[in-house]
């Protein structure tokens, strides 16, 4: 069934492998996908991943998760033996993986897809749909439509997320924005209840390569109190250039109309961050300063899997649950305070390691 017309063109939205130069059917090769929504009224959030690994097959490695990370920061997920039934598209942001039942992978009407898919999810930047049976039998269902405001970049001119070089193989693995904010409406049944959502901040990133992060954190929130339409991304790690390593970090964040962006090699950044429970990043350009602080309880969070070297496993640590507070002011002319703002659904993680206690990063 052919797919419904693009909303949101972002760049890397395609599926990357086999990319040539950049994913070569020869090598190890993942790529994963993140969607959210945060239920404000409710105080909670949901978030959906989706990966898939050696997607050439036949390797002890080739296969695929979807993942849901939900209230109270509660995990449920499905393993996908094999790659049967996996579908992606080299060209824009849609796809996804059933094997019960098994059959030719595509894209389905969310109501054909409701009737007829009892194992498997979809997704595109207009969609968020699936059905998954955990280990003990328990299920979990979804299905809301997507409406992006923004993606990675100035509002309506979206850009890769790590820059040009990011279409050449120097960095590994590779990551991109996709939605930084957006509006989402439908439902979700999780443990014996039914969310239904209209508005809802929702927010969608990807990552991908054949090569895995060694240590890395992540600050992302959409729902601050009392201020619809700020969306901030923050994220560093230890990634692979070339034939070394480099520790990297960036913040984004979308304010009144207008985005603001901090890089590393452009701007400074500091960034301190504990390997559980505290995060803190300062950003300074010739015109602006950013101060993100992230904290969570040391019982909060949740481990989930990730790809890695030797396939999933429970390499990381999440909560929806976080306190993110972002201030920003501007240095130049008339100085002033632009945005101080706070919420208790902030989405915290931190991975890979062993971390040796507080990590510093400064670029």
């Amino acid at each position: 069934m052919p797919l419904p017309a693009a909303v949101l063109t972002t760049p890397h939205s395609g599926y990357h492998w086999p990319g040539s130069l950049l994913s070569p059917r020869n090598r190890r090769f993942f790529e994963g996908w993140y969607y959210r929504v945060s239920l404000a009224e409710e105080g909670e959030s949901f978030a959906f991943m989706y990966a898939i690994e050696d997607p050439a097959g036949g390797a002890p490695t080739s296969g695929g998760f979807a993942q849901v990370l939900g209230p109270e920061d509660g995990r449920t997920y499905q393993l996908f033996g094999g790659v049967e039934g996996f579908w992606a598209t080299p060209d824009r942001l849609a796809l996804g993986h059933r094997q019960d039942p098994p059959g030719p992978a595509g894209y389905l009407e969310p109501e054909d897809f409701e009737a007829k898919v009892r194992r498997g999810y979809q997704a595109t930047d207009s969609l968020n749909q699936g059905c998954i049976e955990d280990e003990t039998g328990e299920i979990t269902r979804w299905c809301y439509r997507l409406r992006p405001v923004h993606g990675w970049g100035a509002p309506g001119r979206p850009v890769a997320t790590m820059g040009w070089l990011s279409y050449l193989p120097v960095f590994e693995p590779g990551w991109q924005i996709l939605m930084a904010d957006g509006l989402a409406e439908g439902w979700i049944e999780w443990r014996g209840r039914r969310y239904t959502f209209t508005g809802a901040p929702a927010y969608g990133e990807k990552n991908w390569g054949g090569a895995f992060p060694t240590q890395w954190f992540w600050v992302q929130a959409n729902a601050f109190e009392g201020s619809p339409g700020a969306a901030l991304v923050a994220g560093g790690g230890r990634r692979g250039v070339l034939w070394w390593e480099e520790s990297v970090a960036m913040v984004g964040f979308y304010w009144a109309g207008r985005f603001y962006r901090f890089t590393a090699g452009q701007e400074k950044l500091t960034c301190t961050v504990t390997p559980w429970g505290h995060w803190h990043i300062e950003a300074l350009s010739e015109r602006h300063r950013i101060e993100v602080s992230g904290t969570v309880a040391p019982e909060g969070g949740i481990e989930l899997l990730a790809p890695t070297a030797n396939g999933s496993r429970f390499v990381c640590r999440d909560t929806l649950k976080g306190e993110v507070r972002v201030r920003l002011e501007r240095r130049w002319g008339d100085r002033a305070v632009l945005f101080d703002g706070r919420t208790p659904l902030g989405g915290l993680e931190t991975g890979g390691g062993p971390w040796d206690g507080e990590w510093r990063i400064s670029c």
